[in-house]
């Protein structure tokens, strides 16, 4: 048993799974998912919404006579579950669109693969719940963060208003932009640079992304744009002088982006590659004594009744049972495109071994890195590439449904794996808390079952309003999709033999190198370490998003500069600068949170219609202009937040 004291003790018994967190939990988790998955297709990053959950349930619940503090933990761990869901699913399920496969989302399939991965994630955790948060006192930062957010609103704080100006801001900012069509949505620009040069700058006018940008921080920041100039400023560049090619002079962006979609992208599937298999290998003692635990675990026959109230797991019999019970809809599922019992049999068991593992990865990396900078990407192309090989050889490279089983396959094992990271979070939140740990696996569960509803529905929407991929004449706001995208390519890759392999190997070249530099740093004993994941995904996403999440990140760093400035002048200085922290993340989770949900409401009449200026009230845009005076309006005022978050007496 730990020696931890938690929050509440272990005999005070507080409510915690009342009717009211049942609902709010259920209703957060589907407008969070929704959210989430509109930026992750966007920017092909998602973060994690554990804290603005958690400070919305406070500000809702505090409207009741009766709330406690583990009500509120509550309520957070069922929102958060769907935001992680939404991860799993934007990064998988719209493969099967671009690839052809489906030419619209099937509502109950697309449910039950959600479903069916996201509980196979909460249930993968429990075993593993005590063997990291218990046993190995893994630090969890997202986790740590919400349980003091957490015990700040116990207290009386008034963070929600950060939030709310957030939210307003991104949303006011979306709708002009992409609604009223005051101005365009990126800035670019490029030329011939001495007429043999080829040179480009762009940046997406987006509050989200300055958002994304300030809450992973400079170092992740600067990271991803590092891969944008290897993409951008090294790798296409000598592409077009290599071949010879000349930029259309009334279009010279178009070129820029036609070798980057055809051939530069897929330096970053290389990486990508190389990172996920690198994640597996470097981690791989750490997987083992999680995975031997967790056996262990399941071996186990403890009654909960003996047990503290603070170490009560759900059952490992309950687990077992409902394990084997969610295989059934999946198993059936993979039937229906794979058309081989034992075929079918065969990957099934692959990807619950899969599953398992993965989500062992997940909670690790969370515990190391925070669920927000989890590797999730890097694990499911490594499960669609061993998933796919598989297929190759029992089925052939001529099947027409093979690439489709693989991204199947790689949906149940993405959701859970993301699933678990979040959930191990919220589990150390609970921890340090003094929650039960079994109703938090149920509210978890919950959360999955909500946003697994909603999901198909806010895809198909997307999809008919938006589309996704590179954008087209059609579909000029198209979503990028990028992890989607790159999952599309492995899969058919493996099977059709027609991916530009010399990129991919020289992506893993790079990755290799990458990964080298960052060995070479922990040798040094440097704080500053490079993920080959960062970069990979940098390379892989349009310069675009890369600056405007530099821009963000710049913004972090200033903020830092500003509190390491005030030290001398500050009587309490820790305290000042988690308020600061806070107040700065609550405003740009806002921005992120406001944007993502006018970009879902905008697509209805955009969808209803087929026309995305429906609601332009000019048909001659401003230019950028305005647009960068927006942006950088938003930064500062997130800049002066903190300020102002960093001497407030609340």
């Amino acid at each position: 048993m730990s020696e931890h004291k938690p929050y509440i003790p272990n005999k005070t018994i507080l409510p915690e799974t009342t009717i009211k967190a049942f609902i709010l939990g259920a209703l957060l988790s589907m407008i969070l998912s929704a959210a989430n998955a509109y930026l992750g297709l966007f920017a092909g990053m998602t973060v994690s919404a554990s804290i603005p959950a958690a400070v919305l349930s406070m500000a809702i619940l505090r409207m009741f006579k009766n709330h406690n503090i583990l009500e509120n933990n509550i309520v957070q761990t069922a929102a958060s579950a769907g935001e992680s869901l939404a991860a799993g699913v934007i990064f998988t399920f719209p493969a099967l669109v671009l690839m052809g496969y489906w030419d619209h989302f099937n509502y109950w399939e697309t449910v039950l693969i959600a479903l069916c991965g996201g509980i196979l994630g909460v249930l993968f955790t429990v075993p593993l719940r005590s063997a990291l948060i218990v046993e190995q006192k893994l630090l969890f930062p997202e986790g740590v963060a919400t349980s003091e957010v957490l015990k700040t609103g116990e207290k009386g704080g008034k963070a929600i208003k950060f939030l709310i100006q957030g939210a307003v801001i991104g949303a006011v900012a979306k709708l002009s932009e992409s609604g009223l069509k005051l101005w365009a949505g990126t800035s670019a620009t490029a030329s011939m640079w001495g007429g043999k040069v080829y040179a480009f700058f762009s940046m997406n006018l987006s509050p989200a992304l300055i958002g994304v940008g300030y809450i992973v921080g400079l170092r992740i920041s600067f990271l991803v744009f590092a891969g944008g100039v290897i993409s951008w400023y090294f790798a296409i560049p000598w592409y077009i002088a290599h071949n010879g090619l000349v930029p259309d002079p009334s279009a010279p962006t178009d070129l820029g982006y036609e070798v980057w979609t055809t051939q530069i992208r897929f330096l970053g599937v290389g990486a990508m590659v190389v990172g996920g298999l690198w994640a597996l290998i470097s981690l791989r003692k750490s997987i083992g004594n999680a995975l031997k635990s967790g056996i262990q675990a399941m071996s186990k026959k403890t009654d909960n009744k003996d047990l503290p109230r603070t170490e009560r797991d759900t059952p490992m019999s309950w687990v077992m049972i409902a394990i084997g019970i969610m295989i059934i809809p999946i198993f059936i599922i993979y039937l229906r495109e794979i058309h081989s019992i034992a075929i079918t049999g065969m990957m099934a068991i692959f990807m619950v071994v899969a599953g398992f593992l993965f989500s062992a990865v997940a909670g690790y990396m969370a515990g190391l890195v925070g669920s927000s900078n989890n590797p999730i990407s890097g694990v499911t192309i490594a499960t669609i590439l061993t998933a796919a090989l598989i297929l190759v050889l029992l089925m052939g490279s001529d099947s027409e449904k093979g690439p489709a089983a693989a991204i199947l396959i790689g949906a149940v094992v993405c959701c859970a794996a993301a699933i678990a990271g979040d959930n191990m979070q919220d589990l150390k939140a609970g921890h340090i808390l003094g929650a039960t740990p079994q109703k938090q696996q149920i509210m978890q569960m919950v959360g999955v079952v909500s946003a697994a509803l909603v999901m198909p529905l806010i895809l198909q929407l997307l999809l008919t309003a938006y589309g996704f991929g590179p954008a087209t004449d059609l579909r000029p706001d198209s979503l990028q999709a990028p992890q989607a995208t790159l999952m599309q390519s492995v899969a058919e890759g493996v099977f059709s033999g027609n991916l530009p392999w010399p990129m991919i190997y020289t992506g893993m070249v790079i990755g290799v190198i990458v990964i080298l530099l960052d060995q070479y740093q922990e040798r040094r004993g440097s704080d500053f370490r490079i993920p080959v994941l960062a970069v990979a995904i940098g390379i892989y996403l349009p310069f675009e998003l890369d600056s405007a999440i530099m821009l963000g990140g710049l913004v972090a760093w200033l903020v830092q500069r500003y509190q390491r400035s005030q030290k001398s002048q500050s009587n309490d200085y820790e305290g000042q600068v988690a308020k600061s922290e806070n107040g700065g993340l609550l405003f740009a989770s806002g921005l992120i949170t406001g944007e993502a949900l006018i970009g879902i409401a905008l697509a209805i009449p955009v969808a209803i219609t087929e026309d995305t200026s429906v609601l332009a009230i000019s048909n001659e845009p401003l230019g950028s202009i305005p647009g960068i005076l927006v942006i950088l309006a938003i930064c500062y005022w997130t800049y002066r937040i903190t300020q102002k978050a960093f001497w407030s007496k609340d």
